[in-house]
């Protein structure tokens, strides 16, 4: 049964929010500064990817061995354009890093401001859905991170129309890619966590998503074109076959849950 929250006034619940944002707050400013500091372990971590001993371009380079091919090494050069550009994004890149590890502590706060007018099973769906959906957005973050934005990069990056060119790419286009390809894909993770909830809540079904499927590729492509930095071919592709093989596990997922109404 849920807790009895009538006998705090509007105000006092307004004053148990606003302490826990300052605490949020105050948090991850806390770790955004310890990462504005740790500069040298941000950037190598954040700029990895463009280098070609990075694990992912090793990985691929012996499969490519192994099966009898040759491995040519890439190089991409990465420049500045604005005066105080590079320190403007040292400190973005900073507070993406403080907010990022403070993402634990977010959900916990607002966990404990909302549990108390949750009933048990309420709570019990909650907890299931939340940390599901963590997980889910840390591994749709990892992929990008570790698979489909090198793969981008290393194809864009070297690609060109004519040797003459050379592609000298800003830190800026760098980074920002870097981010909107993982918060996507993070995001994009969630679909399976998003169909057990409404599978739940009786608003799904295995056999719909099955008759829709055809549909559903369409809107995939649609939404993996709008998410893609480019427009090209192949970064569609790295985007649109994750989110169609999400959509088959959901199907799955589906099929096996129960309709159960978890709200009261």
């Amino acid at each position: 049964m849920a807790t009895d929250t009538n006998t705090q006034s509007f105000w006092e619940h307004l004053d148990v929010l606003r302490a826990a944002i300052v605490k949020i707050v105050a948090v991850a400013v806390m770790f955004g500064i310890a990462a504005f500091f740790l500069k040298e372990e941000l950037f190598t971590f954040v700029l990895a990817p463009k280098d070609d001993g990075f694990i992912t371009y090793r990985l691929f380079d012996r499969m490519a061995i192994w099966a009898g091919g040759t491995v040519e090494p890439f190089s991409v050069r990465l420049i500045n354009t604005g005066l105080a550009q590079q320190f403007i994004l040292h400190m973005k890149t900073a507070l993406c890093a403080g907010v990022l590890c403070t993402s634990p502590y977010i959900l916990y706060q607002l966990f404990r401001f909302v549990s108390p007018a949750l009933y048990d099973n309420e709570r019990r769906y909650v907890t299931r859905m939340v940390g599901g959906g963590y997980v889910m957005f840390g591994l749709g973050v990892l992929i990008s991170y570790f698979l489909i934005f090198p793969l981008t990069f290393r194809f864009l990056g070297t690609y060109q129309v004519s040797s003459e060119v050379d592609n000298l790419i800003s830190l800026n286009s760098y980074i920002s890619t870097l981010v909107m390809m993982c918060l996507a894909m993070g995001i994009v993770f969630e679909i399976p966590i998003l169909s057990w909830l409404f599978a739940k809540l009786g608003f799904l079904s295995a056999d719909f998503m099955r008759r829709y499927r055809k549909h559903a590729v369409v809107i995939i492509l649609v939404v993996a074109a709008i998410i893609t930095p480019t427009s090209d071919v192949f970064t569609l592709s790295l985007v649109a076959l994750p989110m169609w093989a999400l959509y088959e596990i959901s199907i799955l997922i589906v099929k096996r849950s129960k309709y159960h109404i978890i709200l009261n």
